[in-house]
């Protein structure tokens, strides 16, 4: 497959101004397609005068038109009025870095941001009657973020910050899993698809007792003592005479 129908088949992020999210799938796309180390490193042209050996000069040949591949990338995921704003985009590494430094921020801003997002990673709770696939996304959200920010949260912190935080109806399960399972090794994933059992067990209990109640409303319509009629109002029920209940 040529390198043009490759290109065209891929599906670009279009940069939207969350550089966090952009970054992490742009940077994941050019690895890929193996021109990640010329977008973080770069890498030095020849300089004028020094003589290269042959070998030298394929290598150098070759960095070049993946240096240019890779800033089509990312000329194509840019928009057009973002990009005539940024002046240095000699080289994918130039181009990188200026749209980190214009959409990321300082280091006094993302330190800002990131204390910001730990009292909110602090703060959260499940909430009643929200489920485990919400409630994990909610908490990956602020994770994720963190980690953009610099932040080195493990797994092993997620897994017991969630834990911690379940609602009640949890309790048994999250000490089930807390007393069989080495938590300091659990994978956020591996513990999401355990509670997501659990949550489905809940949910056929919750079910067949609506079920019970209703089929027990109905037994009780049709027996005797007081039912209902077929416009909703109570109606007394038959005695032992068979015959209907009269006010005299």
């Amino acid at each position: 497959m040529s390198e043009s129908s490759s290109f065209a088949q891929v599906c670009l992020p279009k940069f939207d101004g969350d550089f966090e999210h952009w970054s992490l799938l742009m940077e994941n796309l050019l690895r890929s397609k193996e021109y990640w180390k010329v977008v973080s490193e770069g890498f030095k042209d020849q300089v004028e005068g020094n003589a290269l050996s042959e070998a030298e000069t394929k290598n150098l040949d070759e960095l070049r038109l993946k240096d240019l591949k890779a800033k089509n990338y990312l000329f194509s995921s840019i928009d057009k009025t973002i990009l005539k704003t940024i002046t240095n985009k000699g080289t994918a590494k130039e181009l990188w870095d200026a749209m980190k430094t214009k959409f990321q921020g300082s280091a006094r801003v993302q330190k800002s941001q990131l204390q910001a997002l730990r009292r909110s990673f602090e703060l959260l709770e499940m909430q009643g009657g929200e489920s485990v696939t919400d409630y994990f996304g909610r908490v990956m959200v602020v994770a994720n973020s963190m980690r953009c920010c610099g932040e080195g949260l493990t797994d092993a912190q997620i897994v017991e910050k969630i834990l911690r935080t379940m609602t009640e109806q949890f309790n048994y399960v999250v000490c089930a899993i807390k007393e069989s399972k080495d938590i300091e090794f659990m994978s956020v994933d591996a513990l999401q698809s355990s509670l997501l059992v659990h949550e489905q067990k809940f949910q056929r209990k919750f079910k067949e007792g609506e079920n019970h109640a209703l089929r027990a409303m109905h037994d009780s319509a049709g027996r005797g003592g007081r039912g209902y009629g077929r416009n909703g109002y109570a109606v007394r029920g038959r005695g032992k005479t068979g015959r209907g209940w009269n006010k005299e």
